[in-house]
């Protein structure tokens, strides 16, 4: 089946291949030729067979036209619904051309920011062409990029179809949307060179010239800046602040000119209103200012290259003479992969507050709870991990291990330094998550902590408790005392089901083990149209009264008045062990419980 669909993209590849040298001649249509070819050459079969010939000779006839001119170092972009009379070509998409000298992050920025605008990509073609151009930015030849010579630049061209557009209006505000993308992916990569230079020089200041910390503290901040540059993080911009001010007078200002990356312009934020420390609070400020050689944390703003997530930052904090914090060294980026996937007993600053962790647990290595925590530190959110302090993971990590394999409902809650946002991670038995109860947090979480859920981030394992991460973004200053456990036993009422109040309502009514013999026996008895229409303490006494008929096997009965019920409403039950006793026509609009 795969030979016969590559036979057919080939079939259709020469129909488009002989479109071109029916309608073009010469030179221009052996250049056609080569483009389309290259073109098409990684496109898989499926996304070529489905398409008309005909389609596929204007998608690739239209970017070879539109990438005829590029002057150096030009971002060429059009957006556009391709039309026949128009275009000469005719999609039902929305179509995204763009012309760029090749760099790194380019397709998966470009596809995120259409991702997060809520659009639906339909097909992506991104060939890399070696272009040799003339002085006024004319195409020569396009070829392979391995068969390029040194008079040649590498160019993405990139033919994408998204979900139709309706209007002019929106086409460019999507246009101008793009060419910022690629602006920032621009300034990431061309200044790439000099934001690593500075961890260099950081680094080598830091082992010249230390600031009065302890030397541990400086000793593993050179190493934590050393693992940094060795490939694990991607650095997108970097600027220098400087601390003026005390009290309400306190400021954060940008030094003029050392913006780099997309931090080039100075009034691009990485934290909201953080610059006018004078309006936080005094814990806000008192954390910004404490001497502490590195800071890790979240950016307000997600990444517009590469991933769209917020940016990590790293603070490099600078001091005068007398140990006074004056400034810092802003990095902005994102953790890489392998950033990720390393154990924390090997990362600089980890390693040493895991360990601590571990020690101050108070837990044999080789005990059952020794090798949970070990676990827990492994498995635990990496984000979290890095920002929060040792005595938060301390006392975290120790809830967590007493979990273990109980199956219950476990809240715990951090908040940020900067008052932007507290995180809330909840461990929740397997079978209870579902989109209902999610929900449910979400709305638990926004009420108790007065903000809003921003994110929320589930993570599954082979293990009986499942867990969830929440981002509560809450204003600084705002921010209400709230009681953590108030706050879980809201979590446990919202996930607790039927079943889970009748065993529940059996253990308090007969006892723990006759109760729990019961539910065992009845867990499942009741159907859906019952438990909507009764109590879990109305199951009680029902479930009594079925067990009274199969010991006796005479029949039972019931002659109540529910609450709600008029007063000359009554309402009659009847406990039968066989089949089910016919409804006399004066009974008729009741319900039966098989």
């Amino acid at each position: 089946m795969a030979l016969r669909v590559d036979s057919l993209k080939g079939e259709i590849i020469e129909k488009v291949v002989g479109a071109v040298r029916t309608k073009l001649s010469g030179k221009k249509a052996a250049a056609a030729e080569t483009f389309v070819r290259r073109f098409y050459e990684n496109v898989a079969p499926g996304d070529i067979v489905s398409e008309d010939a005909e389609d596929l000779y204007g998608a690739a006839l239209s970017l070879w036209n539109f990438a005829a001119i590029r002057q150096p170092g030009e971002a060429k972009i059009r957006v556009y619904n391709p039309q026949f009379d128009r275009d000469g070509w005719h999609s039902p998409h929305t179509v995204i051309e763009i012309v760029h000298t090749d760099m790194p992050f380019l397709v998966d920025s470009v596809t995120v920011n259409l991702s997060r605008r809520g659009l639906a990509v339909h097909q992506v073609i991104h060939p890399i062409f070696a272009a040799r151009r003339d002085r006024r930015g004319k195409a020569i030849r396009f070829s392979a990029p391995q068969d390029a010579g040194a008079d040649a630049v590498r160019e993405s061209c990139m033919h994408m179809q998204i979900d139709e557009q309706p209007d002019d209006a929106t086409l460019k505000n999507l246009e101008a949307g793009l060419r910022a993308v690629l602006a920032d992916v621009r300034a990431a990569v061309e200044d790439w060179p000099s934001m690593r230079q500075h961890i260099v020089e950081e680094i080598e200041r830091l082992k010249k010239n230390p600031p009065k910390l302890p030397k541990s503290e400086i000793e593993e901040g050179i190493a934590f800046l050393t693992w940094l540059y060795d490939d694990h993080f991607t650095f997108l911009g970097y600027r220098e602040l400087s601390f003026t001010g005390r009290g309400k007078n306190a400021r954060m200002e940008v030094v003029p000119n050392s913006g780099r990356g997309v931090l080039r312009d100075p009034d691009v934020p990485v934290f909201d209103g953080l610059r006018n420390l004078g309006a936080q609070t005094p814990e806000v400020r008192a954390f910004v200012r404490q001497p502490k050689l590195l800071m890790i944390a979240k950016a307000n703003q997600r990444a517009s290259v590469h991933r769209s997530v917020h940016m990590d930052t790293i603070a490099i904090k600078l001091f005068d003479k007398k140990g006074k914090v004056v400034g810092e060294q802003l990095f902005v980026g994102l953790f890489t992969s392998t950033a990720y996937s390393e154990t924390p007993t090997e990362i600089p600053l980890l390693r040493k507050k895991v360990a601590a962790v571990v020690r101050n647990a108070g837990f044999d290595a080789g005990s059952h709870d020794g090798k949970a925590l070990n676990h827990m530190n492994e498995e635990y959110p990496r984000n979290t991990l890095f920002q929060s302090t040792q005595e938060e993971l301390t006392e975290i990590a120790q809830g967590i291990v007493r979990l273990q394999e109980r199956q219950r409902i476990a809240l715990f809650l951090r908040r940020d330094p900067y008052e932007r946002y507290i995180s809330a991670l909840i461990y929740l038995p397997r079978e209870r998550l579902n989109t209902r109860l999610r929900r449910a947090f979400d709305t638990i979480l926004a009420r108790a902590l007065n903000g809003t859920v921003r994110a929320f981030y589930t993570h599954v394992a082979d293990e009986p408790l499942d867990r969830l991460l929440f981002i509560v973004k809450t204003t600084p200053g705002a921010v209400p005392d709230f009681d953590r456990a108030e706050i879980e036993q809201r979590l446990v009422e919202a996930a607790r089901t039927w079943e889970d109040r009748l065993k529940q309502a059996l253990v308090e009514n007969l006892g723990e083990a006759r109760g729990n013999q019961l539910f065992n026996k009845y867990e499942s008895a009741f159907p859906s149209g019952y438990r909507e229409a009764y109590s879990a303490q109305t199951a009680v006494f029902d479930i009594v009264r079925f067990e009274e008929a199969f010991s006796s096997g005479a029949l039972g009965m019931n002659l109540y008045r529910p609450i709600e019920a008029e007063d000359h409403e009554v309402s009659f039950k009847i406990y039968n062990v066989g089949d089910a006793i016919p409804c006399p026509i004066s009974c008729r609009g009741s319900k039966t419980w098989a």
